[in-house]
């Protein structure tokens, strides 16, 4: 099955929401122009990324009306949009929601919030806890936003999950530079390589651009098939909107030819990560050797 999918590697305006609304409904008039079945946009494409003390103001509830003229959108067009979502108790998640047919279809919020070095986003927002992949005309889609492609057990669960498609937003600064590509650049470069020929799904990564606080966000958005070759790819810095076609059924050859997922030991996995977490905990029964051997005492007793 194939279908056509577009990136929208766009320059959002930190905190102003009206503005970005209006610039994603440019770009979806576009891609339906192009007879795409999907959008994606970026990591917090409705609001900027540096938002601070704006983070309440932006924030949107799931029922909110600029929830419902995105979700309208839909009708013509699946969509992927970064927002910062207002949970029941006020706190704030940066989130993707996932929009079809006219409504919500699924909402992920970002698991892991980077509080190191440039990074403060403990700060000004709360953790999600899940990560599920959903149903829809495409194959089974995993939602991820940015740092939590950093974490390989996020991708490794969606996997699990049953993931065809991974897609990936992100408000990724510029660093660091060897030669004439970003540090940064080159190492998402292989980063998702590996993933898509590891969980053997295509990755589908939307970096923003422009600049916030003095800081470069370098865009480089593509898509990378399950051999984890790059087969579309927007440039640097710039903004753009792509769109390409993509096979599934490249998905399920990979998989035939090397069936990595179904051999996958899942009670394994949960097994020695409950001792892990365990040890970790200080719960761990310190007596047990690896593979259940019981350890000796120095007298040469069982202890």
């Amino acid at each position: 099955m194939s279908f056509r999918l577009t990136l929208a590697q766009m320059r959002p305006a930190l905190g102003d929401l009206q503005r970005n609304l209006e610039a994603h409904r440019e770009l979806v008039a576009q891609a339906v122009a192009q007879g795409s079945h999907l959008v994606v946009f970026p990591e917090l494409s409705l609001t900027g990324y540096y938002l601070r003390d704006l983070t309440a103001e932006v924030a949107l509830r799931r029922d909110d009306p600029l929830m419902a003229e995105l979700a309208e959108l839909s009708r013509c067009v699946s969509l992927v949009v970064g927002f910062v979502e207002l949970g029941e108790a006020f706190d704030c998640y940066v989130a993707s929601a996932y929009f079809q047919g006219g409504q919500l279809l699924h909402l992920h919020r970002k698991v892991y919030l980077p509080t190191y070095g440039m990074f403060d986003e403990e700060r000004y927002f709360s953790r999600g806890d899940q990560v599920r992949t959903f149903a829809t005309p495409l194959g089974r889609v995993g939602l991820l936003i940015c740092e939590d492609l950093w974490h390989p057990s996020a991708v490794y669960v969606a996997a699990m999950d049953g993931m065809h498609l991974l897609i990936a937003s992100a408000s990724s600064p510029g660093r660091g530079l060897r030669g004439p590509e970003l540090d940064t650049a080159s190492t998402y470069e292989r980063l998702l390589g590996a993933y898509a020929e590891l969980f053997q799904c295509y990755v589908v990564f939307v970096n923003r651009v422009g600049y916030e606080e003095g800081v470069c966000f370098w865009g480089g958005s593509r898509v990378v098939d399950p051999a984890g070759r790059t087969v579309a790819r927007l440039p640097d810095f710039e903004p753009g909107l792509l769109s390409v076609d993509l096979d599934l059924d490249e998905v399920r050859r990979a998989r035939v030819a090397a069936p990595l997922l179904l051999d996958e030991r899942l009670d394994l996995t949960a097994r020695e990560l409950q001792r892990i977490q365990a040890q970790r905990s200080g719960t761990a029964d310190s007596s047990e050797a690896p593979n259940g051997v019981r350890s000796w005492g120095p007298s040469g007793s069982v202890c």
